[in-house]
């Protein structure tokens, strides 16, 4: 019975105009009859709606029919108690009005109305590259609607009035309304649907179009799209969506041949960005196990390389390492006839490990997978997929590190976003990048290295995202100063991935955590981290000590694993080295503990151009000791730097970081402390 009156009831308001025209002017029912069966039929539904359920729940929608049918109850009411039908005339005036107030109201207080329907359709929208382009294109539609709320509104209440405004008959007032009301706003209606209809086809297909890595079809780009070009952007060279589905299958056909069918355990290990990603996706084509290592010295490799391992790389390794040269492999192999069938990839099934050295130097594999750097792309293509979309690509990171595979291969992949095909080596090369707007992925290091020798760049509107070090206030001021804009760094480790971030022109030292990390102190003071990256349900411990504000922004307070005893007195040799910094005369420090018959601090200081000033022609006992006695307001003598070390540049790796086993090194020089 409930079902029938629902029906019933929106059949009625669908018609009321036609509905109300048939029984005043065809039939001639009086007013105070009509409205009584306005009344009662508002009642009966009212009742149904409230009645008792045989379930506890309610319907989140309930709220909107049960408001139609008291507007229906009190325009009857009002309409029996006056014996006036222009009563009942305002309930399409006041349907406009309600409409128009719902639909403005979520202009101001997100997201609009129609984005919410949109969010409700089968094509997903959410998290996607897309999102908010389809926010904004929602917004416009429902801006387009609120007018038409306010036009329909307003010629609905000339046709309620049209008797007395434009001296018309009743009867004729009558039909008037009803035709406009019952027919003509349901017409405009409907043209307005068609219209916006065909319009948002169009605009489906000039949106861009995101997909996994693992996701990737034959057909997910035309055959011409560039991905990668030399030099800069506007340099002609170019590689395409075609080379790329041949270049893998020739990889494909190597990796499958009869010599290599067997062999599961591959290193890869590739300059060239354009090599690394044909033979990287071939590998995962082919399900085999892919170890990326940024180091390929020879004591590293006999480290990791084990009997059964092949090795694949683009650069010049001894020969005892059996090495497969990429760019032969592809020169040299034949496609399939059908390059355009390509395996699936299972993100769940793939086997990465990425060889970090940490602090020690000694390599230590993290095993990866295709899901979790996924799960990534998908949080940073919501965030800031416009950024990308509308830029090139350039970066200064190795693609065997979890920060340059994620933002120099994986995601503009994934975005179509043109990459350059070799790595920024020097800071000089940003010089040419004039043609195009650029996204830059760097690292602290490098834009250290950059500013040092560049004044002001002549970029168009760039964005750089960094990672593998924090940046100094300093220096992200004079990177706006030189790039025109202030960085965006990016928190995070090969066993994290990417967890926070900020930006110091907005956000000061303060990093906000990705929407999908949970973030906590744990008892040591370091921060925990709970996230899709981590596979560990009970997330990952890091070594970073922390202090979490009740917004959710933290600040990091330096490493757990940088306190170190010096006879029985506890000290962080990260605030050593941040007080060292403080004189003003330093471009970089790194303190390390050694240890003979005691463990002592030593001190790697690479002097500004205003400290090689000040200490131009000075022996080094006078250095020494004015540090010595600098950090005696500070320290006590016995946790004081014992060793000091001044030197042109700090020994750091292509990602910037300065690994404790090269800066004792430096130590290990016969030379006088």
């Amino acid at each position: 019975m409930k079902l029938f009156f629902k029906i019933l009831f929106y059949v009625t308001a669908a018609l009321y105009p036609v509905l109300i025209f048939t029984f005043l002017v065809i039939l001639k029912l009086p007013v105070r009859i009509l409205s009584l069966c306005i009344v009662g039929l508002a009642l009966a539904f009212f009742i149904a709606l409230t009645g008792k359920r045989s379930d506890k729940k309610k319907s989140s929608m309930s709220w909107k029919p049960m408001v139609s049918a008291l507007l229906f109850m009190t325009a009857g009411i009002v309409c029996f108690l006056t014996n006036q039908t222009v009563f009942l005339k305002l309930y399409s005036v006041v349907i406009s009005a309600m409409l128009l107030i719902v639909f403005s109201s979520t202009l101001f207080f997100g997201p609009n109305i129609i984005f919410r329907f949109a969010l409700m359709g089968r094509k997903p929208v959410k998290n996607t590259v897309c999102e908010k382009l389809v926010e904004a294109y929602c917004k416009k539609v429902c801006i387009v609607w609120c007018f038409f709320f306010i036009i329909n509104g307003s010629i609905s209440v000339c046709t309620a009035f049209s008797q007395k405004l434009f001296g018309l008959t009743p009867a004729q007032a009558d039909a008037l309304w009803s035709v406009y009301n019952g027919g003509i706003s349901y017409v405009l209606m409907g043209i307005l649907f068609t219209v916006e209809y065909i319009i948002r086809k169009m605009v489906d297909k000039k949106m861009p179009e995101s997909f996994a890595f693992t996701k990737f079809k034959s057909s997910s780009r035309p055959d011409d799209f560039i991905l990668c070009y030399e030099d800069k952007y506007s340099s002609g060279s170019y590689k395409t969506w075609k080379d790329f589905l041949i270049e893998t299958s020739r990889m494909r056909n190597f990796l499958t041949s009869e010599k290599n069918k067997r062999v599961s355990e591959w290193i890869l290990h590739c300059e060239d960005y354009w090599y690394f990603l044909v033979t990287f996706a071939s590998l995962l084509q082919c399900k085999k196990t892919v170890h990326l290592t940024q180091n390929i010295t020879e004591s590293f490799l006999c480290e990791i390389k084990k009997d059964g391992y092949n090795f694949l790389t683009d650069q010049n390794v001894d020969a005892k390492f059996n090495a497969d040269f990429i760019p032969d492999v592809i020169a040299e192999t034949a496609e399939s006839e059908d390059f355009r069938t390509i395996p699936s990839i299972n993100n769940d099934d793939t086997q990465i490990l990425m060889y970090t050295s940490g602090s020690t130097g000694k390599p230590k594999a993290v095993h990866q997978r295709m899901t979790e750097f996924e799960a990534d792309n998908a949080f940073i293509i919501s965030r800031w997929a416009s950024d990308f979309l509308s830029r090139r690509l350039v970066t200064t990171v190795s693609q065997h590190h979890i920060y340059g595979f994620l933002f120099g291969i994986s995601l503009p992949f994934s975005l179509g976003v043109p990459f350059r095909r070799k790595r920024i080596e020097f800071p000089e090369e940003f010089e040419s990048l004039i043609d195009d707007k650029y996204i830059i992925i760097a690292t602290p290091a490098f834009l250290k290295r950059t500013v040092e020798v560049e004044e002001k760049l002549p970029l168009d509107d760039c964005f750089i995202f960094t990672s593998g070090g924090a940046c100094s206030p300093e220096l992200s001021k004079k990177t706006l100063e030189v790039f025109g804009f202030c960085p965006l760094e990016v928190y995070g480790s090969t066993e994290t991935s990417g967890i926070a971030y900020r930006q110091q022109s907005k956000d000061g030292l303060y990093f906000t955590p990705f929407d999908n990390a949970k973030i906590w102190k744990g008892e040591d003071g370091c921060l925990r981290i709970i996230s899709p990256y981590i596979k560990d349900p009970e997330g990952f411990a890091t070594a970073d000590l922390v202090e979490i504000f009740d917004d959710g922004r933290f600040l990091l307070k330096g490493r757990s694993d940088s306190i170190v005893k010096i006879e029985e007195k506890r000290i962080s040799m990260t605030e050593v080295e941040n007080r060292i910094l403080e004189t003003k005369l330093v471009r970089d420090v790194k303190v390390v503990a050694l240890e003979d018959r005691r463990q002592y601090l030593a001190a790697a200081i690479e002097l500004n151009d205003e400290g090689m000033k000040k200490f131009e022609g000075q022996r080094k006992l006078v250095l020494n000791n004015y540090f010595h006695d600098f950090l005696t307001n500070y320290f006590e003598n016995v946790v004081i730097p014992k060793k000091w070390r001044f030197v042109e540049k700090l020994p750091v790796d292509v990602q910037g970081k300065k690994h404790k086993d090269e800066i004792v090194k430096l130590f290990e020089k016969s030379e006088q402390d």
